[in-house]
């Protein structure tokens, strides 16, 4: 089967520039050219995940439009796969279309103000309720949540058990009665995270993934999607803040001293190695599922954004200390590479939290990758309600 050949096909039958967007990715995703790994009749053709590239390269000769990856990135990186691999035939229908297509954001409820590094130690409960779960508590630092349709939600539904075997993985109507998202201002002066309060909402037992008490099972997928979709990103060569640094050291030979050039090609190469490495975590990730690899990718990112942030500010001198604004607003994606030295700077800063604290991933890296002993976790096998809070 050639996807290219087939992407030709299609395009005969839908030409971008006479049909309408929306009509045009749901019939993309109906003739299997949306993520060609994915099974046929769910936006797929079987295919190995390296052919999609064949795809898009032809699409984007003949300027089809995209799904916007950026705004609905939680969505197609992290809840996509989580459904796929551990969802009903019926959930599978219902939800992965729209989910690529766009017309359904989706965001992610997992961190708590308690539960951040620790997030086995989540306090959110969700009670059977006939046929409804009925879910209380707080979720924080959810991006995209205001403006979510669906959430990916793990609550606790057995408080009795160790807590790792106590949580369940729900997908929530963020729409539902008793959801409540508010902003949370950020160092930048935007609101791209918001906290979501959950108070006595209902979730048919028709939106649980998996089996009751399989949460935390099925949340490692998501999470190691998730590491992969941050750390592993495909970026071509001077991708990223290191191709914004690069040609500013191009266009600004003022500013150049010895010490900075030394910085500048250390983290050059530091990227480059990045990028080469996500290169071979992808090939990876298309003979099966994410491992712990991803942790490292996204350590590294976290790294390199902070300390090629602050080089940028240490070549600009006081220049680089101007911010665009701290006007408060609500942003939909994360811009790096087109916004100013100071925004690069202090949304780094955000980059060794999301998505995994740094301190977590070197545990993981420790202990999944390099096979060092585990760190002591007393409370590993004592019911959740035992622990001390």
């Amino acid at each position: 089967m050639n996807p290219a050949a087939l992407a030709r096909d299609f395009l005969r039958a839908h030409d971008p520039a006479t049909t309408d967007r929306l009509e045009f990715l749901r019939a993309r995703f109906d003739a299997g050219l949306a993520w060609v790994q994915f099974p046929p009749g769910l936006g797929g053709l079987g295919l190995p995940r390296e052919r999609q590239t064949e795809v898009e390269a032809v699409l984007a000769e003949a300027g089809a439009p995209d799904n916007n990856p950026r705004r609905i990135g939680i969505g197609l990186g992290m809840a996509a796969p989580t459904i796929l691999r551990h969802g009903t035939d019926e959930q599978h229908r219902r939800w992965l279309r729209p989910l690529w297509t766009g017309e359904e954001v989706w965001c992610q409820l997992f961190s708590e103000p308690g539960a951040g590094s620790d997030l086995a130690g989540l306090a959110t409960r969700a009670v059977r309720d006939g046929d409804d779960w009925v879910v209380s508590g707080q979720k924080v630092w959810t991006s995209m949540a205001h403006e979510a349709r669906w959430a990916i939600l793990i609550a606790r539904t057995d408080p009795a058990v160790p807590k790792h075997q106590g949580i369940t993985y729900f997908v929530l109507d963020m729409t539902a009665p008793g959801v409540e998202v508010r902003p949370l201002r950020q160092i930048t002066g935007e609101a791209e995270f918001n906290e979501v309060f959950l108070t006595d909402v209902r979730i048919p037992d028709a939106d649980r993934l998996g089996a009751v008490g399989e949460g935390w099972l099925i949340a490692q997928t998501t999470l190691m999607n998730e590491r992969v979709a941050i750390g592993g990103a495909a970026t071509p060569r001077e991708g990223g803040v290191i191709g914004v640094v690069a040609d500013l050291w191009r266009e600004r030979p003022e500013l150049r001293s010895p010490g900075l050039y030394d910085q500048l090609m250390r983290l050059w190469v530091d990227a480059e190695a990045a990028r080469l490495t996500g290169t071979r975590l992808r090939q990876q990730l298309a003979a099966g599922q994410p491992g712990p690899e991803g942790s490292a990718a996204k350590l590294l990112f976290a790294r390199l954004n902070q300390e090629i942030s602050l080089l940028e500010l240490e070549m600009l001198g006081e220049e680089g200390l101007r911010h665009d604004e701290w006007t408060m607003r609500r942003p939909t994606v994360v811009d790096f590479a087109g916004r100013t030295a100071g925004y690069r700077y202090l949304r780094a800063k955000g980059n060794s939290i999301e998505g995994g604290t740094s301190e977590i991933l070197r545990n993981i890296v420790a202990e999944r990758v390099l096979g060092l002993p585990a760190e002591p976790r007393a409370d590993k096998d004592v019911a959740w309600k035992d622990v001390p809070k």
